[in-house]
């Protein structure tokens, strides 16, 4: 396990410098209000404790197997992510997130993977091979316009599903799903990137949701089978524990899991609200070049573990 003396020493030197007015922060000229975000992040960076190893999440209900190339941030540490870090409202009620180690959260080219469960009940898998997915597909692209007048009642961007970024794969082995799909907010250039991961369980779902913009697909795709591999559900949860005669069953299949019918509980499209406020750090602060100045005062160290 990562100590939080550990995640101090590796802050970026640039990054500890700008709080006490360096030669760096003189040279990007930061303002007062600028300076005053940095040192609040620095704040908040020192108190966060990442993890590798064998992590038991949910109880007893999944164990990551977090590798060093990785590292974990329990469900407080995560939540401190989303809300303090990232703007999210709070309640986020998540198990915890999944960083690559060569990245902070306030990296530039950062991405996570945040980790939920939901109990609803065993999902049946006996729908996978008759599932046509250009059709789904087409559904959810249906379903999205439909929903864009009451989001943009409520404040949101409208949503247009382009189509999958990596279309929908079932591991049979391991009970394991996967898929992406690629969508546009609004009149945005730049496309955002859902990647999901679904673990069946004995009597629930585990979800693993990358928080990316499309232009990191190649990345995500290369560290998917590693996330894939992470976690496993314990002895007893497993989804060949399930037993018909006093377990719940879900009242949907993988079908329904893929086309986020299910999302009631964390909102459809949740894992995508979160990277816009990830992003909209960037431009939080009111100058267009601030982008380019996080990227050079946060430029990223491998974190490693200690000796």
């Amino acid at each position: 396990m990562y100590q939080s003396e550990l995640l101090k020493s590796l802050i970026p030197v640039a990054f500890l410098c700008l709080c006490t007015q360096s030669s760096i922060a003189q040279e990007y000229e930061l303002s007062p209000e600028e300076k005053a975000y940095f040192a609040e992040m620095q704040r908040i960076m020192e108190s966060l404790t990442p993890q590798t190893g064998d992590i038991s999440i949910g109880g007893d209900l999944v164990t990551l197997a977090v590798p060093e190339e990785f590292y974990f941030l329990d469900a407080d540490d995560a939540e401190t992510v989303l809300v303090d870090m990232w703007g999210n409202p709070p309640g986020q009620e998540v198990l915890g997130m999944l960083f690559p180690a060569n990245f902070t959260p306030l990296d530039y080219e950062s991405w996570a993977v945040t980790i939920e469960y939901s109990d609803d009940g065993h999902v049946s898998d006996d729908d996978v091979a008759d599932i046509n997915y250009d059709e789904l597909l087409s559904d959810m692209q249906t379903d999205a316009r439909a929903t864009n007048p009451d989001r943009v009642d409520e404040g949101y961007e409208s949503i247009e599903i382009i189509g999958w970024a990596e279309p929908p794969q079932y591991v049979a082995a391991s009970r394991k799903l996967y898929w992406a799909k690629e969508i546009r907010f609004g009149e945005a250039e730049e496309t955002t990137l859902n990647y999901e991961i679904r673990a069946l369980g004995r009597t629930g779902v585990l979800s693993m949701t990358f928080i990316a913009p499309t232009s990191q697909l190649g990345v995500i795709n290369q560290n998917r089978e590693a996330v894939l591999a992470m976690a496993e559900f314990n002895p007893g949860r497993r989804y060949e524990d399930f037993d018909s005669s006093i377990d719940k069953v879900a009242a949907y299949g993988v079908g329904a899991l893929v086309a986020g019918k299910v999302a009631a509980k964390s909102g459809l499209f949740a894992g995508l609200l979160l990277l816009l406020k990830k992003l909209g750090i960037f431009i939080l602060i009111g100058i267009g070049a601030l982008g380019r100045k996080i990227k050079s005062l946060f430029g990223s160290q491998e974190l490693k573990p200690p000796a």
